[in-house]
């Protein structure tokens, strides 16, 4: 049996080093998150005075009722979390198909699309071009073009055909004798070995899906349409509260500051995320390391 080196003097200085460094980036990379969290629930006024670093001094809920006050957040975040879902179901669904059909070496013009996938990547005609092609198409100003344009993802699309080369074709090739199709072959036999991609895919697609804000702000004006994403720009982006009669009138009751909103909005904008993510886990480095290792 192999014997366990004893540690000498040396060894110990550098482990308590180690550790002791480990946990000072620990802390300056963890703590900023956990201020926001901590100024979120407390009174704004008192926020401003200074001195606030581990709890929160005068705990309030002010800051979320101040958030929540209006109907355009509830309507926000239904339209952000139905594109969020909508959006990962069919960015995943139609990335993994066309992945699919890509990997298949005797596919017809393969080289071409593929061609068409890298200068896709690599070129982008700019914004105004990108408002044209959507206008031409209907999108703007619709629940569509928060969907429909994500629906193919070119990155995961290179890491899922790589991912369904390494699949062994007996696989298919002894279902289709059985008289499956492709596309059954493909629900039933191909994604249900493939959950590493497919949380990798949920998890980025999703964040990307829930954060975003730039769709909303150049290519929707209807107030029923907008993200939440979009609503916490606003507010952010205020120089202060606002000053209508009624918004006035019941900012007067609370003690709020637009510093404590905009640290409850970073709150609300990750909170989805934290949730989702433990879930999804213990697929994510192996998801990660896909593009990496498969040739």
């Amino acid at each position: 049996m192999r014997t366990r080196r004893k540690k000498s003097r040396e060894d110990y200085f550098m482990d308590v080093f180690n550790y002791f460094l480990l946990s000072i980036i620990t802390l300056v990379t963890l703590y900023p998150f956990y201020f926001v969290l901590v100024a979120s629930f407390n009174d704004g006024i008192d926020t401003a005075n200074g001195g606030l670093y581990l709890w929160p001094r005068e705990f309030t809920l002010d800051n979320y009722k101040y958030f929540l006050q209006e109907a355009k957040w509830t309507v926000a975040l239904g339209v952000t979390t139905l594109r969020t879902v909508v959006g990962t179901f069919l960015g995943v669904l139609f990335t993994s198909l066309v992945a699919y059909g890509l990997s298949k070496s005797d596919l017809i013009f393969r080289k071409f699309y593929f061609i068409l996938v890298v200068i896709a990547m690599n070129v982008s005609g700019g914004l105004i071009a990108y408002y044209v092609v959507l206008n031409g198409i209907g999108l703007i100003n619709s629940f569509g073009v928060y969907v429909i344009p994500t629906m193919l993802n070119l990155f995961f699309l290179l890491i899922a055909v790589s991912f369904f080369r390494e699949i062994p074709a007996e696989l298919g090739e002894s279902a289709r004798m059985d008289g499956a199709s492709e596309l059954t072959i493909f629900l039933k036999i191909i994604l249900p070995i493939s959950l590493p991609l497919l949380a990798t895919m949920t998890l980025f697609i999703g964040a990307s899906q829930w954060n975003s804000w730039v769709d909303s702000a150049y290519f929707v004006q209807f107030d029923h349409l907008r993200t939440v994403s979009y609503r916490m720009m606003e507010v952010i982006n205020q120089t202060m509260l606002p000053t209508d009669s009624q918004t006035a009138q019941y900012t007067a009751q609370l003690q709020v500051t637009q510093f404590s909103v905009q640290m409850t909005a970073l709150v609300i904008s990750v909170f989805p995320i934290i949730c989702v993510y433990p879930f999804l886990q213990k697929y994510f480095v192996k998801g990660m390391m896909l593009g990496s290792v498969k040739g």
